[in-house]
């Protein structure tokens, strides 16, 4: 709560286009009163710095703690700026960095409060602008025009608006004429630029917005459109639906920096997995079709598919002992995966945009033994993953006559918990959820579950103890573990510093081509392709640091001998390409003579100080630590007739090509080099 301000500093440039002004400003914070009394304070004092240039059209808000600044240090920045592709819009970017050095003993507490009030702060800021928009509004202002220096500016009047104008600066994609956010684009008297050439529509059609992705601002359909159009421009794979891209801008609050991270991730992700095809290439384990009692029950009332699980009847510590955690994790994707099909069928069965689901757990019968520790560790998990990936699929989660264990097993869980899932949660203690504003508000009588009091047949599976005589030994199901995420067309391999990783092709037919899709997992690399008249020697089978290594992360072959020479006895095909770790690289290469090609796969090193001969001290360090010298690629290789060959990773759409299964997933058309044609996917986590 602000209570007072005191004027520190302030500046005013002579032609009056910038202004900064310091203010020391004192706040009352919503803490606990014997937090507040061991502290010794009632106030906390922040100094905050407001930089305004009209010229530049920007507006930078600084803020630091002055309490305490010695146990507790906190950041924020606010930026103000006009949209660079749309001058009608104002863009509003918002910081912010904690570090709690010592506080009495309750820096945890003191973390919570402080992430609290950040996010009130923040919902508080809107409402704060929003005020002041309306206010200008009400005394007439609708326009402001552009700061103009001193000499010809046009009245001491609209010098007086322009200050207005720079306290309601605000993220309101609304037209200036409206709002007197930004001035007219030039040449253009309606204030709205055209287009730019090559770029998609600045307006998706009315009618598919309101049939498939419900109500967007004018600003939140220019984030998906720019987002769309930079994975078109960027990403070389499979461009998701607009629904999915909604959902990871919406996570993100049209942040499109931050939705753009993560769902690259995503992409990354799915890929490494093949998520797109677990459907239908893997059959769950029937232990879990036997003893997970979990599964899918018609529809709430708002047409979203419904999930039921019996969570306090499911014997979580015997489905982990059995499976392991790697397959509850597949079966909960397939899960998730299944809930996106219904989601867009439920979107045709009644006509407006469904994008996620309901889950209804059932706690009855929780206990403590939900509580064990390798079985919440699982679930963790779980949440993790299917938070990073599946973001804004669920839509309501309602949990049912929840046990006194419940609140501790929440407060394990719920810190992993994005706070916008959090809101969906209702939670019924006993037989709450049977009274006003229980189940009836959210699933049409109907279809009430027989276990819940209802009249409805529900086909989950009961779920019930696994029998002991089911549980695996931790040897058995950490290689159980390993092969589920390794059954793949991909192929893993280790890169070390002086031992790159190399596969050989042996090209019978000229014009053949050899395309190539690989990952970096770990590290920088460079990719290589040589041809040679005559077969390398196959790789021995001896030492570490020798011509093969095999390694739990992927093995390492080498191919080329030592002494072999570049330009007599093999040559370079392509021009290196240097890969970033976190890259997925697709490409092709049209073969001019037949023979063996070896694609290679190098460590990348950084180049040496060309100041001095001398090593630097991070050179050496560097070289100690053998983990910084290794690399990690996932690849697929594959050679077509050219007869199939349909340009670049197009070619992935040929029956005759094993990649066929991946088509849907990766195609693309890429640039063309000559004989070679590379594509890639910048997918770097930051």
């Amino acid at each position: 709560m602000f209570v007072d301000s005191d004027t520190v500093s302030e500046f005013k440039s002579e032609d009056g286009a910038i202004h900064v002004i310091e203010r020391r400003c004192k706040l009352d914070i919503d803490a606990p009163r014997l937090l507040k009394k061991i502290a010794g304070v009632d106030y906390v004092y922040f100094v905050q710095k407001n930089s305004l240039n009209y010229r530049e059209r920007t507006l930078h808000i600084e803020a630091h703690n002055e309490t305490f600044s010695n146990r507790v240090i906190i950041n924020e920045h606010c930026c103000y700026t006009v949209h660079p592709e749309n001058e009608d819009w104002t863009c509003f970017e918002q910081s912010a960095s904690l570090d709690i050095k010592s506080f009495f003993g309750f820096e945890s507490t003191v973390e919570k409060i402080a992430m609290k009030q950040y996010t009130s702060n923040i919902k508080k800021g809107k409402e704060i602008i929003e005020y002041y928009l309306r206010q200008l509004e009400e005394e007439g202002v609708t326009f402001v025009p552009r700061w103009t220096p001193p000499s010809i500016a046009p009245s001491s009047e609209t010098s007086a608006s322009c200050k207005k104008q720079a306290a309601a600066s605000a993220v309101v994609p609304d037209a200036a004429l409206k709002e007197g956010l930004s001035s007219e684009a030039p040449g253009h008297p309606s204030g709205v630029p055209e287009p730019a050439a090559g770029t998609p529509d600045d307006k998706l059609d009315a009618d598919y917005i309101k049939r498939y992705l419900g109500d967007l601002t004018p600003l939140q359909e220019s984030c998906l459109i720019r987002l769309r159009q930079w994975l078109q421009e960027t990403h070389k794979g499979k461009i998701p639906k607009d629904e999915h891209i909604l959902r990871f801008l919406r996570a993100r609050d049209f942040n499109i920096d931050k939705a753009r991270e993560v769902m690259c991730q995503s992409l990354t992700w799915r890929k490494q997995h093949q998520v797109d095809y677990i459907l239908d290439t893997w059959n769950p384990p029937q232990v879990l079709q036997d003893y997970y009692a979990g599964g899918w029950h018609h529809h709430d009332k708002d047409g979203r598919p419904l999930y039921v699980l019996r969570l306090g009847q499911m014997d979580t510590k015997g489905l982990v002992r059995a499976l392991g955690e790697e397959a509850l994790l597949r079966y909960v994707l397939s899960i998730n995966e299944e809930g996106l099909r219904r989601c867009e069928e439920n979107t045709k069965v009644f006509g407006r945009p469904i994008s996620s689901w309901t889950c209804l757990v059932d706690l009855e019968g929780l206990n403590m033994r939900h509580l064990w520790r390798p079985g919440v560790k699982a679930l963790l998990r779980i949440i993790e993953v299917v938070e990073a990936n599946y973001p804004e699929t669920l839509g309501r989660l309602l949990i049912l006559r929840a046990p006194r264990v419940f609140p501790v097993l929440w407060t394990l869980v719920s810190p992993f918990i994005d706070d916008n899932t959090r809101r969906k949660f209702l939670i019924y203690a006993g037989n709450d959820y049977q009274g006003p504003g229980g189940l009836l508000d959210y699933i049409d009588r109907e279809v009430i579950p027989d276990f819940l009091g209802g009249e409805c047949m529900c086909e989950v599976p009961e779920g019930g103890l696994v029998p002991k005589s089911l549980y695996r030994t931790a040897e058995e199901l950490e290689n159980e573990d390993l092969k589920l995420w390794t059954e793949t067309i991909y192929q893993s391999a280790s890169v070390f510093k002086g031992a790159p990783h190399e596969i050989l092709i042996q090209i019978v037919d000229a014009s053949s081509v050899i395309t190539w899709d690989f990952d970096v997992c770990k590290g920088d690399i460079v990719f290589n392709i040589y041809h040679s008249k005559r077969s390398p020697q196959p790789p021995k089978k001896d030492s570490l640091g020798a011509h093969s290594i095999t390694s739990p992360g992927g093995n390492n072959v080498q191919l080329i001998d030592r002494a072999w020479q570049l330009g007599r006895d093999y040559s370079m095909v392509e021009s290196p390409l240097i890969c970033k770790e976190g890259e997925s690289v697709q490409g092709s290469h049209v073969t001019r003579w037949p023979g063996f090609y070896i694609l290679q796969w190098k460590f990348h090193s950084m180049p040496a100080c060309a100041a001095t001969s001398l090593p630097r001290v991070d050179d050496v360090l560097a070289s100690l630590q053998v983990s910084s010298h290794k690399c990690k690629v996932m690849y697929y290789t594959e050679v077509i007739g050219s007869e199939d060959f349909r340009g670049s990773m197009s070619s992935l759409e040929s029956s005759h090509s094993g990649f066929s299964q991946l088509s849907a997933a990766t195609t693309s058309s890429s640039q063309s080099h000559s004989s070679s044609m590379i594509s890639r996917t910048v997918m770097r986590p930051r």
